[in-house]
């Protein structure tokens, strides 16, 4: 109850007051007023305290989730961070990577992207083209991916390519990483203060290290992350429609 009240609050006071301008997308208020919700707690709801977050139980995430529905394009913008761009480390990534990258998703400081669905293929995922072959003390990307959330100002990337053509497997790749490029929103019909944009991989390295999860296994990587969200986006519509009821019994 205290963790729903205290996503209530957030919405009134950080989002209402700011809610037309978040609708017209600008990345510089999204980061600050997702900064303002890791400052509370709320990006670390699943992200255990010793990385930073409150080790909360599903219950308390999707508590946090209902009341987070009435917030408008911002809703996509925080749920595709906390969800399914944060959960597969916290639920699949090494020691080293969840150190080195879930303080900064908890804080906000980082924002998070899932790069799953490609333009030859969208919930059949294992159809995915993109490639990642082993070069040294690397990976080599080659591939699209489109209707990536948060893509406009995410800074670490979970990215899904099969590793020698038919292993499908998901890597963690920062931003900055040479090859990798975002293309300009895409012009959609709603939620469109939610980025929404391809992401392009020429040739692009990523650390041995930044594996995620094991080669071949990345299937329960993106499926078991999806299944979370799409729980959570059943939770998200119980939020909006008692908005509505409680409209239409004003």
């Amino acid at each position: 109850r205290l963790i729903g009240t205290s996503a209530r609050t957030f919405v009134e006071r950080e989002v209402d007051p700011v809610f037309d301008e978040l609708e017209h997308l600008s990345y510089d208020l999204s980061r600050k007023v997702m900064a303002r919700a890791g400052e509370q707690g709320l990006l670390g709801v699943e992200i255990p305290e010793a990385y930073g977050g409150l080790g909360a139980s599903k219950v308390a995430s999707t508590v946090v989730t209902e009341a987070l529905a009435r917030s408008g394009s911002f809703n996509v913008t925080f749920n595709a961070h906390s969800g399914i761009g944060t959960l597969p480390l916290v639920y699949f990534g090494s020691e080293e990577q969840k150190r080195r990258y879930l303080p900064r998703l908890a804080s906000g400081a980082w924002i998070a992207a899932y790069c799953l669905t490609e333009p030859g293929s969208g919930s059949d995922s294992l159809a995915a083209r993109t490639r990642a072959v082993l070069d040294g003390d690397a990976y080599v990307l080659n591939g699209t991916k489109m209707w990536i959330s948060n893509a406009g100002f995410a800074d670490l990337f979970t990215v899904f390519a099969q590793v020698d053509g038919d292993k499908f497997s998901a890597f963690l790749v920062e931003r900055d990483t040479p090859g990798l490029s975002v293309a300009p929103e895409e012009k959609k019909m709603g939620i469109k203060g939610s980025s929404t944009c391809q992401v392009r991989l020429e040739n692009v390295r990523v650390p041995r290290e930044n594996l995620l999860g094991e080669v071949g296994k990345g299937a329960h990587v993106a499926l078991g992350t999806l299944n979370i969200g799409r729980f959570k986006l059943a939770a998200g519509a119980v939020g909006a429609v008692k908005l509505f009821l409680g409209y239409a019994a004003g």
